[in-house]
């Protein structure tokens, strides 16, 4: 059985990585077990950060927080919530569509750089990532970067460790921004629109001054098990709109009245929204149980109808929830079990894709340990 080491203390755990490279063991960084996605190298231990959990200090009138990095997810969402503050970046919860278990923590949040629709507009979580405490390849305690925003000079380690999936370092302490609740929120959607449609309609909207927070567009395949069937027949593009109440009315008018010529439009109200987007945000489509590959395509926007994996077992028509950002754009799409993984594994032109099994991972980029120092070969490739 792989030992799991679950330091208390930020110099238990500099201690045990000291040990570890003094004896070249490989360690394993391990958040709240919720992904999984990443093959421990033989002989590996495991060094869990759950026992590192806390608030450490929370400004409400700064919008800062600094927290533990094994501090569960859901205790500074909790904490939040009582001063109507947020993660701007919607960190998504993937423990459904990937068949995990385990509790998400807000250092795997950063680790793993989870981000949900509204990363096109409030960035991604390692742009909310203010600084961090973390223990490197030798055993040695560092911080970088702070509680305030400013600008920095030389290597910017807070945001390389940023979606490092700890292969650099593991983060002890994280502080990050917030952003205050909006106080109310709607959703356009425009019915009846194949990808292309889809693709021209999301273009549109986030050119105009309404300030759309999310945009997706939900195939006929998958449409019904979104917002408990709320949603009209048809394909489903969906438009959100947050902030003021009076002026999230005036801009879903403008922003309605737009879309009118692409297809049919009709609006959602704010819980309806809110359900609608935290679905979106998590896969909850492919959270079914079902043992199947599934694919995480980052795309550039208008690729999104030419990006299917290939496959000689791809059906004529793939479920698929393509999220859709001003600059990038990402879709989740399902597919039967290759014969051989590696043969559908290769990148496009039209961006990189990653397959991922139910709790394992089957398919990652090529490994390149071998240029990297040789301290940081003793942690686990993300």
């Amino acid at each position: 059985m792989t030992p799991i080491h679950e330091p208390l203390s930020e110099e238990a755990a500099a201690r045990l990585v000291q040990v570890a490279a003094l004896s070249r063991t490989p360690l394993a960084i391990r958040g709240g077990g919720t992904r999984g996605l990443a093959a421990a190298p033989d002989g590996a231990e495991t060094l869990s950060t759950r026992g590192l959990a806390g608030i450490v200090a929370y400004n409400p009138a700064e919008m800062t927080m600094t927290a533990r990095a094994g501090t569960p997810l859901e205790v500074v969402e909790a904490a939040l919530a009582e001063k109507r503050q947020m993660l701007a970046f919607e960190p998504c919860d993937l423990r459904g569509a990937l068949g995990s278990s385990g509790i998400p923590t807000i250092g795997g949040v950063f680790a793993t750089n989870a981000s949900g629709p509204r990363r096109f507009v409030a960035g991604a979580a390692r742009d909310s990532l203010l600084g961090v405490r973390f223990v490197n390849g030798r055993g040695e305690v560092v911080k970088a970067g702070g509680r305030v925003m400013k600008n920095v000079t030389g290597l910017d380690l807070v945001k390389l460790l940023a979606g490092s999936h700890g292969a650099l370092a593991l983060m002890t302490e994280v502080t990050f921004r917030l952003l205050p609740v909006p106080e109310t929120a709607t959703t356009i959607v425009v019915s009846g629109l194949n990808d292309a449609e889809a693709a021209a309609a999301m273009a549109t909207a986030m050119a105009m001054s309404v300030e759309v927070s999310g945009a997706a567009h939900l195939p006929e395949s998958v449409r019904g098990r979104f917002a408990g069937g709320a949603l009209p027949d048809g394909t489903a593009t969906v438009l959100r709109l947050e902030g003021l109440a009076a002026s999230v009315a005036v801009r879903s008018q403008k922003l309605a009245a737009s879309m009118a010529r692409f297809g049919a439009v009709t609006h959602l109200d704010a819980e309806t929204t809110a359900r609608l987007w935290r679905e979106i945000r998590d896969v909850a489509p492919y959270a079914d149980g079902t043992p199947r590959p599934l694919w995480r395509v980052s795309i550039a926007p208008t690729a999104g109808p030419s990006s299917s994996p290939r496959s000689a077992s791809k059906p004529a028509s793939m479920p698929s929830t393509t999220g859709r950002a001003a600059s990038s754009g990402c879709a989740w799409r399902p597919i039967p079990r290759p014969r051989s993984c590696a043969a559908t594994s290769r990148p496009s032109a039209a961006g990189m894709r990653r397959c991922c099994g139910r709790g394992r991972r089957c398919w990652r980029r090529p490994p390149s340990s071998s240029r990297r120092p040789r301290r940081w070969r003793r942690f686990p490739q993300g």
